[in-house]
């Protein structure tokens, strides 16, 4: 079968062989979009990181200015694929099975190829309102270039009224996510020798206890927390990722260190989930008669972003199903996005996550994105111009 050689799909052949993994440099892929879109005559601009310019934002306008418009949002970062049993290259767009196979096909790079196609078409055409271009860094890590990119807008960018982060829903439309707040925890306890075990403070017994301590909120929040129906799992998450601690089996260990996250529906705060953990955590320690006056753990947050809830009757969903075959449902999506920041930066805009490709292939040895997908994406977006330009 003849491969689909759309615009769209050339400029994915060509991002995808971009090694854009997170905490590495984007800025060879952001130069090729900015040449395209300067080739089309559009100006556009960088945000990058203060302490490393090779790792970069880029926000780009075609239409009107100062009229609010449509902002299409991606990342250029993809997660890495070492120790992943591909089949084909991962830094090598290859067809097969009406397929295009590669790092970043699906997440998102097929969205990007196709917005930055949009922007390139919608140059030429009477744009009544402004369509608009945000593609980030280090997105995977915890929403983290984007916020660079958001500072700069700020106060300079009249708030749009519409915008599509393009993370891969199967071209469903996504109206929500949770949010996320990762934590790390250090537990310190006294070294000596396990002979007299009982007489020393143990750092990784601290820490059991407040794992099981986030187990027990866990099982709160399954019973009787807010949910929010149409996700996978209905209400907010306590994970706890990974546990480091001692020196040698005859050492009591003196530290030890969690990371877990929280994830929250929009009706919780986490905030509030770490509260319960942790006064479960000194309750059960105080209970603890041989160890009462143990130093609790040592608590800081990481990383966070903000869950997103679009209404369902926002009037923007009705635009953008129009621009969708007839009956595309709505979603909430289990992975997080870009759209919480979006939404708590410009309060008046709707943000929905709309994009190629299922989340089902993503950060998986053989990503890849249905040619069929990205027919359909380029499909909205067509329309979404001739819509700007009425």
């Amino acid at each position: 079968m003849t491969p689909d050689r759309s615009a769209s799909v050339r400029l994915l052949e060509s991002l995808i062989a971009f090694p854009s993994i997170s905490l590495q440099p984007n800025d060879g892929l952001i130069a090729a979009v900015q040449e395209l879109l300067s080739a089309a005559g559009i100006a556009s601009t960088r945000a990058p990181d203060p302490e490393d310019p090779r790792r970069t934002n880029l926000f780009a306008s075609v239409g009107p200015e100062g009229v609010p418009g449509v902002l299409l949002s991606g990342h250029t970062d993809v997660v890495p694929v070492e120790g992943q049993p591909w089949t084909s290259p991962p830094f090598e767009a290859t067809h097969r099975d009406g397929r295009i196979y590669g790092r970043g096909a699906a997440d998102m790079k097929g969205f990007v190829a196709c917005a930055v196609t949009a922007m390139m078409a919608a140059a030429g055409r009477p744009l009544k309102r402004p369509l608009q271009l945000a593609l980030s860094f280090d997105e995977e890590i915890g929403c983290v270039g984007v916020r660079h990119l958001l500072r700069r807008l700020e106060g300079h960018l009249p708030a749009p009224y519409l915008c599509i982060v393009g993370e891969p829903t199967l071209m469903r439309i996504g109206t929500g996510h949770k949010g996320k707040a990762a934590y790390r925890a250090v537990c310190c306890g006294q070294a000596g020798h396990s002979g007299l075990a009982p007489q020393f403070i143990n750092a990784i017994h601290m820490a059991s206890d407040l794992v099981a301590s986030a187990r027990e909120v866990q099982r709160e929040l399954a019973e009787s927390g807010p949910r929010e129906e149409g996700y996978g799992v209905p209400y907010s998450t306590v994970h706890v990722g990974t546990v480091q601690g001692g020196r040698a089996l005859n050492i009591v260990p003196s530290e030890c260190t969690l990371n877990f996250e929280i994830r929250n529906v929009a009706q919780d705060e986490p905030a509030r989930i770490l509260e319960r953990i942790l006064q479960n955590l000194a309750a059960r320690v105080k209970r603890e008669a041989q160890h009462a006056d143990a130093p609790l753990p040592e608590v800081t947050l990481q990383n966070s972003y903000p869950s997103l809830s679009t209404p369902e009757d926002a009037p923007a969903i009705g635009l953008l199903r129009g621009l969708l075959p007839e009956g595309t449902p709505t979603t909430k999506v289990d992975y997080g996005s870009e759209g919480g920041l979006f939404k708590q930066s410009w309060q008046q805009t709707s943000v929905l996550v709309c994009g190629p490709g299922s989340i089902t292939v993503a950060h998986k040895a053989d990503e890849y994105v249905e040619l069929s997908q990205l027919q359909a994406c380029d499909r909205m977006l067509a329309g979404l111009v001739d819509l700007l330009c009425r």
